[in-house]
């Protein structure tokens, strides 16, 4: 699944274009209102972002990894918030679907999924399971032709726009093998939503908890049709969102060093700019040096994604997906507090973009697992492969 490279250059200069004459100059109003503009989500249906990842069969731009990951590095490019909007479209609210989904259940959600007509969440997390994901207790409890689901979801991306999300609940069991992925209409009766988050960075980003009290939902909502399948559909969709959110972090670390250049410029401190004292200069370097490692090995590993895709057998992707992940989530954190360093007192002002900025990529290093996680993945395939 890709485009062809002419018609994806004109995407990509398209998202460029976006980015910086429509979406930067409303970063002020986000972070104002905490709220992304209506008229931009249209823009943004216009473009067609909400299905970049989804095949053109089902109305979807169909990228590859790898060209899914240069949109995502152009969108990295402004405000965090933007890209949340389509996020969990693009990623892990419809790739279980994608990948798992029976044939009726991807000819029924995803053109909506891709048009962005459906705003679909991914449900996993809950107050006692994050990064065991396998320990969930929303329970699902057959009743005739339905399942009653009950339990709480927390820190639920996009749950306040979603008209669907796609649920995990324990149907039997305590191990993972009892867990089924569900896609659950938002608007059934006995659904509901916690009050919004507030959360340190990524205003206009919205997450909140959902709450489920003996939710009726048909056995044929069942992500494959088949229960006890759902940690199995959670963990597949892992590897494509790590890359994907690789990519965003070198969009952003490359954003905040233009910031910080721009300001060591103009700024002037004992009669020169401060951008020609070399202590300056070396943060700026070692900022340039990590961008470029990440930005590197994200193409790296997403061509190797892209290849085991259509068959060739690589059984290191998904500990590569976890190296890249670890790496770039913690170099744009570097790159964010040397960005606010170089500004000095200014850097720690909101009405400097480096300020909202530091606060936004720190969320980068704990979704799609935690930076400690990761290195449990890498270790123990490294220990496995030994």
């Amino acid at each position: 699944m890709s485009l062809d490279q002419e018609t994806f250059q004109l995407l990509k200069d398209s998202v460029h274009r976006f980015v910086r004459d429509r979406l930067m100059p409303a970063e002020d109003q986000v972070e104002e209102n905490d709220e992304v503009p209506a008229d931009i989500v249209s823009d943004m249906k216009e473009l067609g972002l909400f299905g970049i990842s989804i095949p053109e069969e089902f109305g979807g731009i169909g990228l590859s990894m790898a060209q899914e990951c240069e949109v995502a590095y152009e969108l990295g490019h402004t405000a965090l918030a933007f890209r949340s909007v389509v996020g969990t479209n693009i990623g892990i609210g419809s790739q279980g679907i994608l990948m798992d989904g029976t044939p009726e259940q991807k000819a029924k959600y995803l053109p909506q999924i891709a048009s962005g007509d459906l705003i679909v969440s991914f449900a996993l997390t809950e107050p006692d399971a994050g990064s065991d994901a396998a320990s969930i207790k929303t329970k699902g409890v057959k009743d005739g032709d339905d399942y009653l689901l009950s339990g709480t979801k927390r820190f639920i991306t996009n749950a306040p726009r979603a008209g669907a999300f796609t649920l995990m609940a324990r149907t039997e069991g305590a191990s993972a093998a009892g867990i089924t992925a569900f896609v659950v209409p938002a608007g059934l009766p006995g659904l509901s939503l916690g009050k919004p988050d507030k959360k340190m960075g990524q205003r206009g980003t919205k997450t909140c908890d959902v709450i489920l009290d003996n939710v009726r939902v048909p056995a044929a909502n069942i992500i494959g049709g088949v229960p006890g399948k759902g940690f199995k559909t959670a963990m597949k969709v892992l590897d494509r969102g790590r890359l994907h959110i690789s990519a965003l972090a070198c969009g952003m670390a490359s954003r905040i060093l233009q910031e910080s250049i721009a300001y060591a410029q103009q700024r002037k401190q004992f009669g020169q700019r401060i951008g020609d004292f070399q202590l300056v200069q070396a943060m700026l370097a070692d900022s340039q040096a990590e961008l470029l490692a990440g930005w590197a090995l994200v193409q790296a590993t997403a061509r190797r994604y892209d290849a085991k895709q259509i068959g060739v057998s690589d059984p290191d992707v998904s500990m590569q997906a976890s190296c890249t992940k670890m790496f770039t989530t913690e170099m744009v954190g570097r790159v964010a507090d040397r960005g606010v360093q170089i500004h000095g007192g200014s850097g720690y002002i909101n009405e400097f973009k480096v300020e909202r900025f530091y606060r936004d990529v720190r969320l980068l290093r704990l979704y799609e697992g935690t930076t400690q996680i990761q290195q449990t993945v890498i270790g123990k395939h490294l220990m496995k492969a030994a």
